[in-house]
């Protein structure tokens, strides 16, 4: 019963987007064609959805169907939007005719040109999305970031870090171009090298085929990982407690396998020329329906307070929470979890705009408080929508600097 409102929602829109396709042709054989399209699209959609197996989760054909969905509808919602602006305008210039001449106003010219002008607004987004997905999610970017800390030790002046986030193994289904992406990371060189959760979309065996290809990524100081929200298997179907269990110590193997320190709530130093710097990682800590499992007080008890401190934690709402009102700075927090809603607007120096702004304070970026700086990755995989369009997959590069102090 919930989704008939959804269902009487969609038919609307379908009836209302046909009516632009009869306004500026008769041929009954692009008709077809219109319907033939939207049927696959929309028939895909509801096979996938009432054949979603939680124990498997979110799979390529699963997400490949919602994405056309998604790419159609956005289209045809931007079409009626001036769709229905005309109509009013028509209705409100009928009315008006109605009460001021005896003839009948006809407008079958304006109609057609709004009809025309409506596709090709509505194309926009259709086509936008479909570039997303054939393109734009391997489109990978390495982003580069210069942060000055007056307390850095001295030894760490030019350390470099990479970081990475919201890989989502299971969504993968190019071997050739994720490995590029991959290779990318290895070839940036840093110091130390920083995975910030989500692994995989549900279970941890999404990764086994791509362990060969993260285990050949090198960093002279450390490869270090942290749990996201979706390496828990929260979001599948188990037969008992033990399967979930055993998927819970297959992530812990993968982890390891690829060469990564996994951090549960626990600390490392990582030593350099005489000096060192600790490192904090934190399970997963997410506001409202996220999970919890972050415990901050547990993972910096072996540590000093004066420590110079890179924190890990996948959901950058931990850090307000927690992070910024704690006792001890934490000097740098790395995050991801957002994936930047793998849709928006970014221009350097401009604007940086995307939905998922609504829902997360930091979303994206470089923030900071003071002393303490925050970077949000925007993620190096995809989950549901199979694309991005204006938010790119990510490899952070971040150089830390001593900051000189003006004397």
């Amino acid at each position: 019963m919930r989704w008939i409102p959804f269902i009487i929602f969609i038919i609307i829109v379908q009836w209302y987007a046909f009516q632009a396709i009869k306004t500026i042709t008769q041929n009954k054989f692009w008709w077809a064609i219109y319907a033939l399209v939207v049927g696959i699209i929309l028939g895909g959609v509801l096979w996938q959805t009432l054949n979603f197996d939680r124990t498997v989760g979110w799979t390529p054909i699963v997400a490949y169907s919602l994405g056309m969905f998604v790419a159609l509808l956005s289209g045809q919602l931007l079409m009626i939007c001036l769709l229905f602006l005309e109509d009013l305008s028509r209705g409100a210039s009928s009315l008006l005719h109605f009460f001021t001449s005896d003839q009948k106003i006809n407008f079958p010219q304006r109609r057609k040109f709004v009809s025309q002008m409506a596709i090709a607004l509505g194309a926009i987004p259709f086509s936008s999305l479909l570039y997303g997905m054939y393109k734009g999610r391997y489109n990978y970017r390495v982003l580069n970031y210069t942060l000055e800390y007056e307390n850095l030790p001295d030894g760490f002046d030019g350390f470099q870090i990479t970081q990475i986030s919201d890989l989502h193994c299971g969504s993968f289904d190019n071997t050739k171009k994720v490995a590029y992406g991959l290779d990318l990371i290895d070839k940036q060189k840093s110091d130390l090298v920083l995975f910030t959760g989500d692994m995989v979309n549900n279970k941890a065996n999404e990764a086994r085929p791509w362990v060969e290809f993260i285990a050949k990524i090198k960093a002279p100081y450390g490869k270090f990982s942290v749990l996201g929200n979706h390496d828990y298997g929260d979001y599948s179907d188990w037969e008992n407690e033990a399967d979930k269990k055993q998927n819970m110590e297959e992530m812990y193997q993968i982890h390891q396998d690829m060469g990564f320190d996994l951090l549960l709530n626990e600390s490392r130093y990582i030593e350099k020329n005489g000096d060192r710097i600790a490192l904090v990682g934190v399970e997963n800590w997410g506001a409202g329906r996220f999970k919890k499992a972050g415990d901050l007080e547990k993972s910096i008890s072996k540590i000093e307070p004066n420590d110079f401190k890179i924190l890990l934690s996948h959901d950058p709402s931990h850090w307000e929470a927690e992070v910024i009102p704690h006792a001890y700075p934490f000097h740098l927090t790395l995050s991801g979890h957002t994936h930047g809603f793998q849709f928006g607007i970014e221009i350097p120096g401009w604007i940086k705009w995307s939905p998922i702004q609504w829902r997360y304070k930091q979303w994206a970026g470089i923030y900071e408080n003071k002393e303490q700086k925050l970077n949000v990755n925007r993620g190096f995989g995809y989950l549901a929508y199979p694309g991005r369009v204006g938010i790119w997959p990510e490899i952070t590069v971040i150089t830390l600097k001593k900051k000189k102090l003006l004397v």
